[in-house]
């Protein structure tokens, strides 16, 4: 049985998500479905790219995985379906998977052109329904990716997150914001080597090095403004403190115990972090 993985913006208050599963399983029946999430931020493709990241390696091989985060349906951008890594990948070609293909080798791209594994009748705002799912389903179902479509090599990519690295600071900035009000940065990936000391492995394509950091020196600012130190876990610190952790992903995250950073800070996706270093 073939997992189809979904990850969109559309909520869960509307009919959108349950029809493109009533799509893909009159096509595909025994599909089975997973979750990701629906909660992305309205047209927030790179949330939805940086999310993709972090989550598609917890899948079994094999996966097809269908994201629809789609500001520009019905422009000119192209439908595509991505085979890469051992999984597949269907969605906008506006940037959604380029996070995710950094990490992964032998990227093999389709542009969804053949209306043979679309609905018969396609709609101007709901692709997702119309053209998404459909093509998942076949995926799922065993029909080969150089069927869907015509080859593609001009994928279209997100900026790179900033991650810039001095000796004595390292520059990053806020990607996401979770329900807890957790900041995710782009500064990752990070890992324990003993009690005292992280390593940085940068992530997102670039060259792959360890930079060693004392978090007996390192302090973590946010907007020009000094914040925390790094602890192993929440309860290291009162409840109610600003902390920096590692994420369960390796990404530096400014938390509050058992609070709201985001609020307490006044901060949004985009803003300045900084880990310095002493």
């Amino acid at each position: 049985m073939t997992t189809i993985a979904l990850l969109t913006d559309f909520g869960n208050d509307d009919i959108y998500v349950g029809v493109m599963k009533g799509v893909m399983r009159g096509i595909h029946p025994q599909a089975d479905f997973i979750d990701i999430t629906h909660t992305i931020s309205p047209q927030h493709v790179r949330e939805a790219a940086f999310n993709l990241a972090n989550a598609y390696r917890y899948f079994p091989q094999g996966t097809v995985f269908l994201v629809v985060v789609d500001p520009g349906v019905g422009s000119l951008r192209r439908p595509i379906a991505v085979q890469a890594g051992g999984y597949r990948f269907v969605a906008p070609d506006n940037g959604v998977l380029s996070y995710t293909l950094g990490f992964v080798d032998q990227v093999e791209a389709v542009a969804l052109d053949n209306p043979t594994y679309h609905l018969s009748n396609v709609s101007q705002t709901f692709h997702g329904r119309d053209i998404f799912a459909p093509v998942t389903a076949h995926l799922a179902g065993g029909v080969p990716l150089s069927a869907i479509g015509s080859p593609v090599t001009d994928l279209i990519a997100l900026p790179t997150p900033t991650l810039e690295i001095s000796p004595t600071v390292i520059q990053g900035e806020v990607l996401d914001i979770d329900r807890f009000g957790n900041l995710i940065t782009s500064i990752g990936r990070l890992a324990w080597v003993d009690a005292s000391r992280i390593t940085l492995n940068p992530a997102f394509g670039r060259e792959l090095f360890n930079v060693p950091i004392d978090i007996a020196q390192a302090e973590v600012w946010v907007n020009k403004q000094n914040v925390s130190a790094i602890q192993r876990s929440y309860s290291d610190v009162p409840r109610g403190e600003l902390l920096g952790l590692l994420g369960s992903s390796g990404y530096l995250e400014i938390s509050v115990n058992q609070g709201n950073a985001a609020q307490r800070l006044d901060a949004s996706v985009g803003d300045s972090v900084e880990l310095k270093l002493g």
